[in-house]
Order: structure tokens, then C-alpha cells, then sequence
């Protein structure tokens, strides 16, 4: 796991790896010169005369030439189809744009604590711990901008960590009782709550421990009882991050039998053991005690089992389908989008944001037009929802832009 100032150096590394080995198909940015303003005269389209040395090669000549002449004797390759006629101009890309992200696309991931100051999170600048009154006013800016889903991650003070986990189903803790403010505020959002015993574990698992191991069946007792109190305190939509196997049929039975047949389960499908995940665990204190997830959490290796996951989710009762992480597993994104009818959502999770931020931060990228990009690939590989840290930001820009 990346942590802290470590996370930026790794990131940074990475980014310069990646603008490296992309910088063939980038623009080269335009100089500052008086030439470069888009409008340097006429061209003579024949191309006749234009080169002071008699043998340059003219592609017009010869048995075999590459280009011909038209009607007006200017160069003329005979190709009827021109995909560059859909690009032309800015009001014919828009009306041929086959993805398009709005801000209903989104879900909001917030971290509270029970405490009366938001603190920043060293590794993922822009972000906050919030208190729950922070928590509030954010969701109603975010909800001004069409932002309409989010997510609550609690950070749990040590002294309420346990093994089994059980303050993840306390009626008064901190996510209950931010689920009953922003429901009674804003009753007509909709509010996400993990499933996972992470952030209640002083073992920094998803999972009740016994020696070394995560026991799959106990800790899917305690995520129903987890699901069911979230649900009691108004949450819309549960999301099991556990990976135990048969959890969701598990907690949709646990639902159902309380009458939340209502509450809908988006199931963190295809969550693999990946290394960006550090940022986050830095905001939520819940690095793992000792060892790994990789007994639960899927080999980034692997893209097949996915589909494995996805069919038993399905037919345990999930709802919508989740891959993390995002940018990385776009394959991923479609092999599910292609399999199934549940709608599926893509994570853009710590690592990836603090990657563009610590690029952005050094001038290597603009924030805003990565962002957007980002997010649109996720469209096109086939995620109906997007969970990201730049929900509100991105929402802002879309609506400064005049696209919502």
C-alpha cells in the first residue's frame, strides 16, 4: 500500500511512465510565436512548386502514385469515406457523441468521522474527513449541481475496533446517524453504505479473523446484520466491498425478511487486490493489520472470473454490478457490460485520483480535461454509474461548460 508522501512519489512515477509512452499521439503544444495562430495564408492545394529541389518525390507521379489530381488539379486521395466529415466542428461531434457523462452518472464517496473539524487527507489532496455537519453542507453543494447519489466511509476510532466488527451494526454510530441527517435534509437522494467490516475491524479486514484467516460464513452473519441496520437508518442502496462468497444472497434474505424489499444491493463485483487502493485506507485508518486480501479480493491477473462473480451476484440478487478498480480494468467494465443486463458501475478509486492530482499539481496535465476524459472512458467501456472523488468538481465543469 502507497501512503502518504511515499503515495505521491509512486504516483508521479507512474504518470511520467504514462505520459512518456503516450507522448507519440499527443499534440505538441502550439509555440508562442506570431505563425501559430490557426489562419497562415492560402494554400496552394496543387502542390506544384512548393519544393526548390527538382527530385523531391511527388506522390501525384509515377505508375503507381499515392495521391491523384481532382477536377481543380489539387492533390486528391479518391476515398469516398472520410470519417473526419463527423469531426469537422464542435456542434457536429456533439451531435454524433455516442457517451456522454452527466452529473446523474455519478456517486459522491464521502468520509465522515465524529469529530467537529474536517481534516485533510495528505494523499488525496482536495479531499476531507468531514464532520457530519461538513458532511450535510457537502452533499446539498453537490446536490445544487445534480450530484444526487453518494456514499458514506466511516473512520471508526480505534477504541470501537473489534475483531467481529460490532459497531458496524451500532443503530448510533456515525453512519446511521448520518444516513438519518442527510435522508431528513435531502430526502430525495439517494445514499449508498459500504458493507465490510474494515473500518471496524482491528484486524483491518473485511472479515472476522481466526488464526490468519478470514472466515467467509461469520462474517457474512455480521454484514446482514451491518445491512439491515443500515437500511433501518434510511439507506437507499447497500454495497457489500467484502468479497465474501455468498453474501449477497445473504443480505438480500436478511433485507427482504425486514421488509426492506426496497433497498437495493450494489454488489462490488469484480474487486481485485490492487495497489490503488492505499489513498483510501489512509483516509479510513484500515490498512490491513497483517498479510493481504488477496484470499478474497480478485487476482489482478485474472479477467475471466469476473464473469464468475458476476453470474452469482446476479443470481443471488444484486442489483447493479461494480468493478474496481477503474481506469486499469476497462476491460473488465465491458466483459460485464457484455454479459449482463444489471446496470454496472465503475470505481475510480484513491490511487487513480491521486495520480492526476499529483500530475496536475506539477503542470504535467490539465486537471479538467483528464478528468473529463477519464470519466468519459468509462462510458464507453460500458459503466451506467461512475463512482469518483471528482463527482462535485467534474458536475461543476459540466455545468460551467453548458452540457447539463
Amino acid at each position: 500500500d502507497c501512503r502518504n508522501t511515499e503515495t505521491m512519489k509512486f504516483c508521479t512515477l507512474i504518470l511520467a511512465a504514462f505520459i512518456s509512452s503516450a507522448s507519440a499521439f499527443s499534440a505538441v503544444a502550439p509555440s508562442q510565436s506570431a505563425a501559430a495562430t490557426g489562419n497562415p495564408g492560402p494554400v496552394d492545394r496543387s502542390m506544384q512548386g512548393i519544393d526548390s529541389d527538382p527530385d523531391t518525390f511527388d506522390p501525384t507521379e509515377g505508375d503507381s502514385p499515392a495521391l491523384i489530381r481532382n477536377n481543380n488539379d489539387e492533390v486528391w486521395v479518391p476515398q469516398r469515406a472520410r470519417p473526419r466529415r463527423n469531426r469537422k466542428n464542435a456542434a457536429m461531434r456533439s451531435m454524433v457523441r455516442e457517451n456522454i457523462v452527466t452529473p446523474s452518472n455519478f456517486i459522491y464517496p464521502l468520509f465522515i468521522h465524529d469529530e467537529d473539524f474536517n481534516q485533510s487527507i495528505e494523499s488525496m489532496p482536495g479531499c476531507e474527513r468531514h464532520s457530519l455537519d461538513s458532511m450535510l453542507r457537502e452533499v446539498g453543494e453537490a446536490y445544487e449541481l445534480g450530484v444526487k447519489t453518494f456514499v458514506l466511509f466511516p473512520k471508526v476510532p480505534d477504541e470501537l475496533k473489534t475483531n467481529l466488527g460490532v459497531e458496524a451494526y451500532n443503530p448510533e454510530g456515525i453512519v446511521p446517524r448520518a444516513l438519518r441527517m442527510i435522508k431528513s435534509a435531502y430526502p430525495d437522494c439517494i445514499i449508498c453504505t459500504d458493507v465490510a467490516l474494515d473500518p471496524y475491524s482491528d484486524q483491518g479486514h473485511d472479515g472476522v479473523v481466526e488464526d490468519g484467516k478470514i472466515l467467509n460464513d461469520v462474517t457474512i452473519n455480521q454484514l446482514c446484520k451491518q445491512a439491515v441496520c443500515q437500511a433501518r437508518a434510511g439507506a437507499d442502496v447497500v454495497a457489500p466491498s467484502d468479497m465474501m462468497d455468498g453474501r449477497v444472497k445473504a443480505i438480500r434474505d436478511a433485507l427482504d425478511s425486514e421488509g426492506f424489499t426496497d433497498v437495493s444491493i450494489l454488489s462490488y463485483t469484480a474487486k481485485y487486490a490492487s495497489a490503488y487502493y492505499g489513498p483510501f485506507r489512509d483516509a479510513l485508518d484500515s490498512h490491513p493489520g497483517f498479510g493481504d486480501k488477496k484470499t478474497y479480493q480478485q487476482d489482478p491477473a485474472n479477467g475471466r472470473e469476473a464473469l464468475i462473480e458476476a453470474a452469482l451476484d446476479a443470481a443471488e440478487g444484486a442489483d447493479m454490478l461494480m468493478v474496481k478498480p477503474g481506469m486499469p480494468y476497462l476491460d473488465v467494465i465491458r466483459r460485464l457490460k457484455d454479459a449482463s443486463n444489471l446496470p454496472i458501475a465503475a470505481y475510480h478509486v484513491s490511487g487513480e485520483y491521486a495520480m492526476i492530482k499529483a500530475a496536475c499539481e506539477r503542470g504535467w496535465l490539465n486537471e479538467k480535461d483528464v478528468v473529463m476524459e477519464t470519466l468519459t472512458c468509462f462510458k464507453r467501456a460500458g459503466a451506467d454509474i461512475i463512482l469518483t472523488y471528482y463527482a462535485k468538481q467534474a458536475a461543476q465543469w459540466i455545468a460551467e461548460d453548458g452540457l447539463y
